[in-house]
């Protein structure tokens, strides 16, 4: 299959090979064949073919150990022949195709074609003089043969303005685009591998890695190539990205030495030698398979095309066989993840279709009533006759009347709201980079900003990661600070330098400071590096000792993960007996502890008796000061008979303790002071940590998490589990409710318990809101808890590259002062897009009255189509962009969270909008109906059909874009503060837009003449238009003093976006407005589409950030580098809880209790894989019945 999609790229690649199989001992070919095999047939072919790995490693010019000198013709060479490690992306889409996308919008085609009727009719001329007399009044507005020629300007007018606003909706998506794209590659430039060249360990960006090179793989790392293993402790593969099977996968040399790209190491460390990169890796292939490849697929795809339908029909099983059935996870994408849809976009999508149905019904009732009353007046009251020749003129006036109903309608949809989500989102992505944020999923920082509880790591995020050992305990005395080596006894001595220097990852080290007069940089596992600097304040050198036992000498090695809690290494000694030295979190290693080495270094018998005095002496003390202890053990093994290695629990235990070790991790000295934000801000922040109870409760006084005296929980792993489980050893969310509002630290927890507590606080239906959880976390096993929470940060630096993978943040200063900042930007997205709503809502409102009473009562709406639509440019495009980018300020962090449920108009912007929605009403409309008088100008009403822009008319048109213009400034403040002008300055571009838009009306008024209805006005009559725009300013304040309290319909005025109030309607208006709108399209409403389509198009950004473009890849978070290919299976079980498509529904906690109490709950660790796998076929079907795959409908649901 592979050489099928890959034919072309072979072809040239054939030639090379030739040229250069005499330079490599192998081919690209050859090497793929063989990392196509699996266990012991890979070990035999290996054998047969390159006389094991050595033979491979000579084949392509590498050392085992040392790996190839790296010299740059070297790395060309090896690029050229084997190919880059990365997988060309796909080509972005071009601007004409964007221009082309947003010409689908349906209002937009509909305006198009009446302009285009318009148009045809202008330039029709009845035959005969005489119609003009015999059509009656309908034909009295021929004036005159120049007026009668310039009918077409409204046509020819209209359309320019579609194509302005093409140009605009293209721009827009192309720039961010454009940007996401950087963030792509910025994302993808992370991400560092450790491999061996000249005998150096470097930390290279994966797309450098090339065939030939040694990598150094351990713990959580996402492999960025095939390679076959040289050396490998303890390792063990999750490879269900590739294969589907959950199951780890033991990798040893022997057996099973085939390493794969996109696969997860869960546990061991090892090295192996690359064999495959980009295109030619197993990822690399599948990618191919679904034509996310190179420019050779669409080549092809061309051809295909040319060929016979037959052909392509081939062609198509191909692709969605290896998508997985790409129409199934078509219809299961609504569904998928809970981070498909946030909050946010489904209470705008709910709010833009139900201004939307309001706009479609008054367009329709304008046109009816225009056309009926044309009639009427024509036929029935004056009783001419319907005369064949005058039909063109009639039709022209019906075409009229009809782009009158399309601007109301083009006014009253706000196509400006996904926009303004999107470029708000987009800013406030750009910038939070500067914060230390870097965003993988848009929606995420919008999320932050409700949040109501952090869940964070202790080690790293709270404190600095810069392990110190300060205290120890050795041959019988507690040492408060670092003895002289002289002091202690000198077997204990070695025994602890040796178990340290051999029983510690090699990759681990301590190098000179960067900086004269720094500290020593700490490279590796942090604690590991915390004992080798005991070993250096000991006066001792670790690196002699491991270059006499190499990395491959070690005879097994038990490596560190969270169920032992301890790490362990057997030698094999001169003498053929074996010594384990192990080291691990005290409490765990000094329970299989029989011996301890006394005074002098001997052996003693270690009771129970002396283990719990030890503890109290000890390790809680130095617990209590903040310490971790760590217990460093070994135990000799006789050579014959071997012990069984596998038989761990007898191994691990009769250990001889030779001493105790308190590490210090200093608190970082910003975090105190960003907890006491939090906190200020409504927000929880609790500590989940596995370390010792007493060590964690120290560190959270240290931070300000509890303050002595308040009333909350520390409790460890074992204790929250036996509160939280009933007698079957199932958890209980009513147990869950009684534990979490307490709890602030949770000690020595295990993966499962931090995945466990964040759905439990997710769940709970005990606050009125449903908690909204950040969780930080930085190992492989944090994985499900990220992808559980609301918003996971990963670690930038000491995280695993699956835990970035399943994050939606990645911290790059692996810093918590950083949640801080994220925490406010995500506040100010939301008050961004309420400021654009406010004024939004008042422009619609008014726009559309006055265009449905002025064609009721006039015949003609006094602002014509093309005025209209610059008012919907200025209000949707322009606002948004100017409103969306206000900077945010400390002071959103001093209000709570708003919650969920809470709707997005508020009371105080309900009385907004209305307020200056009357002042603009009663001041147009005083104008139309008596401005001819005030300012002593002939009237515009009732003119006849093309006759010449009139004064009137102009007035009305500028002082409402001058009222727009002024309430823009009102906006900017939504909870109802005095200073509209605060902070006016610090926002540049809120600025040029205001300034910009003042200067395009002045000449839209002054040199628009007839394209825009407008007659230029003299200085006066402009100063009363500005005027009466001021006028918004002052009255803003008015409406300010009116307090909330008076106006109780306020209350329920705001929640009209929101009908799910209590969750038992919740369920039944899901299923309804599907059908609804299944009703609706059926019946072939524009506005969905219309709403849909533009929706559609400014979210699709949204979609492509999150999807990086490759559409053929229907997995959400998949992005274009090898590395980043396959989210972590166990991970995506864990939360498919269903994502019921309407808004806030998401939330609905009595549904939820209903779907999980009518399944047992399983005892298995994810212990809700199972409740959703329930769930998730549940929602599919309903989603599937209720929109096939191809609606709009579902278009939005998956675009969303």
């Amino acid at each position: 299959m592979g050489d099928m999609s890959n034919s072309d790229f072979y072809a040239k690649n054939q030639r090379n090979e030739e040229n250069h199989a005499a330079a490599f001992g192998c081919s690209v070919m050859e090497l793929r064949s063989l990392m196509e095999l699996r266990g012991p047939e890979a070990v035999v072919k290996l054998q047969e073919d390159y006389a094991g790995v050595e033979g491979l490693c000579k084949r392509l010019k590498t050392s085992p150990t040392e790996g190839f000198p790296g010299a740059q013709t070297d790395l060309d060479k090896r690029k050229e022949i084997f190919g880059k490690n990365l997988i060309p992306p796909k080509k972005p889409k071009t601007f004409l195709q964007l221009v082309w996308e947003a010409l689908q919008d349906v209002t937009l085609i509909i305006l198009e074609l009446a302009a285009l009727i318009s148009l045809g009719l202008s330039f029709y001329h009845p035959p005969g003089e005489s119609s003009g007399e015999s059509c009656g009044a309908a034909g009295g507005g021929v004036e005159d043969e120049g007026e009668a020629d310039a009918g077409w300007i409204e046509g020819a007018a209209i359309l320019l303005s579609v194509v302005c606003v093409v140009l605009v909706t293209a721009f827009n998506d192309w720039s961010k685009e454009k940007q996401f794209r950087g963030l792509q590659s910025r994302i993808e430039q992370e991400q560092k591998f450790q491999v061996v060249r000249g005998s150096q360990v470097i930390q290279l960006p994966v797309s450098d890695i090339v065939v030939g090179d040694i990598a150094q793989i351990k713990y959580g790392d996402l492999l960025p190539a095939d390679g076959v293993l040289i050396q490998g402790n303890d390792l063990k593969i999750d490879e269900s990205s590739l294969t589907g099977e959950s199951d780890h996968v033991k990798k040893c040399v022997d057996k099973d030495p085939m390493l794969l790209s996109g696969t997860h190491v869960m546990e061991g460390s090892g090295r192996m030698v690359v064999t495959a990169v980009g295109v030619n890796s197993q990822t690399g292939i599948i990618f191919t398979l679904l034509g996310a490849g190179t420019e050779e697929e669409e080549k092809k795809e061309k051809k295909v095309k040319k060929q016979d339908g037959a052909a392509a029909m081939e062609m198509q099983p191909l692709k969605s066989a290896e998508g997985g059935e790409s129409d199934e996870k078509e219809k299961k994408k609504p569904s998928v993840s809970k981070k498909e849809k946030s909050v946010l976009q489904g209470k705008l999508t709910k709010l833009a279709v139900q201004i939307g149905k309001a706009g479609l019904l008054m367009s329709a009732v304008t046109v009816i009533i225009l056309v009926l009353y044309f009639c009427i007046d024509n036929f029935v009251m004056q009783k001419n006759p319907w005369m064949p020749e005058c039909s063109p003129i009639y039709i022209q006036y019906f075409v009229k009347f009809f782009i009158i109903g399309v601007t109301v309608l083009v006014v009253a949809v706000p196509e400006g709201l996904p926009l303004a989500v999107t470029i708000s989102l987009a800013y406030s992505v750009k910038k939070m980079m500067k914060d230390n944020n870097l965003v993988r999923h848009l929606d995420a920082c919008e999320t932050m900003g409700n949040a109501t509880a952090i869940c964070s790591d202790k080690t790293g995020t709270l404190t600095t990661n810069r392990m110190t050992a300060v205290q120890c305990y050795i041959g019988d005395v507690h040492y408060k600070e670092i003895p002289d080596p002289g002091t202690l006894p000198p077997k204990s001595l070695d025994l602890l330098v040796n178990s340290i220097s051999i029983n510690s990852a090699y990759t681990t080290k301590i190098l000179p400071p960067d900086k004269e007069g720094g500290l020593p940089k700490q490279v590796g596992n942090k604690t590991e590096c915390g004992l080798l600097g005991l070993v250096m304040d000991l006066k001792r050198d670790y690196q002699p000792i491991r270059n006499q036992i190499p990395e491959d000498k070690l005879y097994k090695v038990y490596t560190f993960n969270s169920v032992r809690k301890s790490m362990s290494t057997v030698i094999k000694l001169s003498d053929g007996s074996f010594r384990m030295y192990s080291k691990g979190a005290s409490e765990i290693v000094l329970k299989k502890c029989s011996h301890i080495l006394n005074e002098v270094g001997e052996s003693r018998v270690f009771r129970p008796r002396d283990k719990d005095e030890m503890v109290k002496k000890v390790i809680e003390p130095m617990a209590c000061e903040g310490l971790r202890t760590i217990c460093v053990a070994y135990r000799n093994f006789s050579g014959d008979p071997e012990p069984s290695w596998d038989d761990e629990s007898n191994i691990l235990n009769d250990l001889t303790a030779i001493c105790v070790v308190g590490i210090e991790d200093p608190v970082r000295p910003e975090v105190p002071d960003a907890i006491k934000k939090c906190q200020r801000a409504g927000i929880t922040v609790r500590m989940v940590t596995g370390d010792n109870i007493n060590t964690a409760r120290a560190i959270a006084i240290k931070c300000g998490i509890i303050h002595p005296g308040e009333d909350f929980l520390c409790i460890d792993g074992k204790e929250f589990n036996r509160r939280i489980r009933n007698e079957k050893g199932e958890v209980e969310q009513e147990r869950i409710d009684k534990v979490w509002p307490k709890l602030r630290v949770l000690a020595r927890s295990s993966p499962t318990d931090k995945h466990t507590l964040v759905k439990g606080i997710i769940d709970s239906t005990t606050t009125d809101q449903r908690q909204v959880v950040a969780v930080t976390g930085d190992g492989t096993n944090d994985g499900p808890a990220l992808k559980k929470a609301d918003v996971g940060f990963a670690m930038g630096i000491a995280g695993t590259d699956v835990a970035k993978e399943a994050s939606d943040i990645i911290l790059t200063d692996d810093n918590f002062s950083s949640i801080v900042k994220a925490v406010m930007w995500g506040r100010n997205v939301y008050d961004s897009i309420s400021k654009f709503l406010q004024f939004q809502l008042t422009v619609n409102v008014v726009a559309v009255i006055v265009a449905f009473t002025g064609a009721c009562i006039t015949q003609d709406s006094p602002l014509k189509a093309v005025q209209m639509l610059w008012v919907n440019l200025i209000m949707d495009t322009f606002a948004s962009l100017a409103l969306a980018t206000e900077p945010p300020t400390e002071c959103l962090l001093k209000r709570r969270p708003y919650g969920r449920n809470k709707p997005l108009i508020s009371s105080t912007m309900t009385k907004n909008i209305l307020g200056h929605g009357v002042y603009q009403l009663i001041i147009i409309f005083t104008l139309l109906f008596v401005g001819e008088k005030i300012f002593d100008i002939d009237s515009g009403r009732n003119a006849p059909l093309h006759s010449p822009p009139s004064e009137h008319y102009t007035i009305i048109f500028n002082t409402f874009v001058m009222m727009q213009l002024f309430n823009e400034i009102n906006a900017r403040k939504i909870h109802g503060e005095r200073n509209v002008f605060d902070g006016i300055f610090r926002n540049p571009i809120f600025c040029t837009i205001v300034f910009g838009t003042f200067l395009m009306q002045i000449v839209i008024v002054q040199f628009g003449g007839k394209p825009f209805s407008c007659q230029p006005l003299d200085l006066e009559k402009w100063m009363w238009c500005v005027f009466l725009g001021l006028g918004e300013l002052v009255w803003g304040q008015v409406i300010a003093s009116v307090p909330n309290s008076k106006l109780r319909f306020l209350r329920r005025a705001g929640q009209l976006t929101q009908k799910d109030e209590s969750p038992e309607e919740d369920v039944n208006e899901d299923n309804e407005e599907i059908d609804h709108a299944e009703r609706e399209l059926r019946r072939g409403q524009i506005l969905w589409f219309r709403g849909l389509n533009r929706i559609q198009t400014q979210i699709r950004v949204v979609n492509a950030f999150r999807s990086s473009l490759y559409e053929g890849l229907e997995k959400p978070d998949s992005r274009s580098s090898i590395h980043n290919f396959m989210t972590h299976p166990e991970f995506r079980i864990e939360d498919s809880t269903p994502n019921i498509p309407l808004i806030d529904d998401t939330d609905d906690d009595s549904a939820r209790r209903r779907k999980y109490s009518s399944q047992p709950s399983s005892p298995n660790k994810n212990n809700n894989a199972i409740d959703s796998g329930i769930n998730l076929t549940i929602d599919t079907s309903k989603s599937a019945a209720s929109s096939s795959p191809a609606s709009p409908l579902h278009s939005l649901e998956t675009s969303l």
